[in-house]
């Protein structure tokens, strides 16, 4: 054979064989994903969260790659699943699932840009500096279901307004705790009644704290924002059926599952946000330059189906005020 026509002959063989290892195409960006809680538990969630990337230009697959880690409520978890995220050469990491996913990222990288979704004041866990200038390599969206504490409360009581007794339950294990339990002394003084605090950060826990609550006689439980609470609502929402404990909720789904009521702001719009701010960040946005984003907007949501299991009479004002009431 002719050299020229081996020449040929290469060519066009050549043009059918794949890439050479060099001429690779380059990889996706790589989104880390971190919560506390469980994929199971976060499904419509982080549903919210890739239509947040993809109406700015990013689908999970095509234009970005997402690698998620889950602590499922087991926030001495959270620490390695970090490590083992940050070392993938992110090009953001987005936690989830309340303070502490957040600060274990926080501790990990100074240098990853990071986007939280967390309940608490994310000044007053050293997250950021300021909410308008976050400053460092972390921003996000603070839902304010924390702040909310002490308005859940009134709720409660606007509920049952002859009882003097109420109990909030909280995770000794949450960051946030703390802070809460203050928040809720200071209302409950406000409102002249007395307040029991019940902890619990296992499910055998729950069930004894939902008998002293019953045991004390107290006219109705509220919630903290908690991912271990989310995760056992379905115990959470047979306890507080089998004691007969008008429980006030911090999430709406929580209530459209069987719970009495809610008053909150919309999470899956929280994590909506956090995937816009990925995409941003994606496009070369710094953290430092974007504020940390609140809700404008706060749902009360009525069960009235619950209710009447409860033997309660939901008083006109609250019907009134509710966003939404479930039949």
């Amino acid at each position: 054979m002719r050299r020229r026509d081996f020449i040929t002959l290469i060519g066009g063989a050549a043009a059918g064989w794949p890439l050479a290892a060099g001429a690779q195409q380059q990889a996706l960006p790589l989104v880390g994903f971190l919560s506390s809680r469980s994929a199971e538990d976060t499904k419509k969630l982080v549903e919210a969260f890739r239509d947040g990337l993809q109406i700015n230009g990013f689908l999970e697959g095509k234009d970005i790659e997402i690698e998620y880690r889950w602590a499922n409520g087991q926030y001495a978890r959270l620490a390695a699943l970090a490590a083992d995220l940050i070392g993938r050469r992110l090009a953001v990491l987005v936690t989830t699932g309340a303070e502490p996913s957040a600060l274990a990222a926080k501790a990990a990288t100074t240098t990853i840009p990071i986007v939280f979704v967390v309940g608490g004041d994310p000044v007053r866990f050293g997250l950021v500096q300021s909410l308008n200038r976050p400053e460092g390599n972390v921003t996000g969206i603070s839902s304010s279901t924390s702040v909310l504490v002490g308005k859940r409360l009134e709720l409660l009581h606007e509920l049952l307004p002859h009882n003097r007794a109420f109990a909030f339950l909280v995770n000794p294990k949450n960051p946030n705790a703390e802070f809460d339990v203050e928040d809720a002394r200071q209302a409950a003084h406000a409102l002249e009644i007395e307040l029991t605090i019940l902890n619990a950060a296992t499910e055998s826990e729950l069930e004894s704290a939902f008998a002293a609550a019953k045991k004390r006689e107290v006219g109705g439980l509220s919630v903290d924002v908690d991912p271990f609470f989310g995760l056992a609502r379905g115990k959470m929402l047979a306890l507080a059926a089998s004691y007969a404990i008008p429980t006030m909720w911090y999430f709406s789904y929580i209530v459209r599952e069987g719970g009495l009521f809610s008053y909150a702001p919309d999470l899956a719009d929280g994590y909506r946000q956090a995937g816009v701010y990925a995409a941003k960040i994606l496009r070369g946005a710094k953290p430092a330059d974007l504020p940390v984003l609140q809700p404008t907007k706060f749902e009360l949501v009525i069960n009235l189906k619950t209710a009447k299991a409860l033997g309660l009479s939901i008083p006109e004002k609250l019907i009134a005020l509710a966003d939404e009431v479930i039949e």
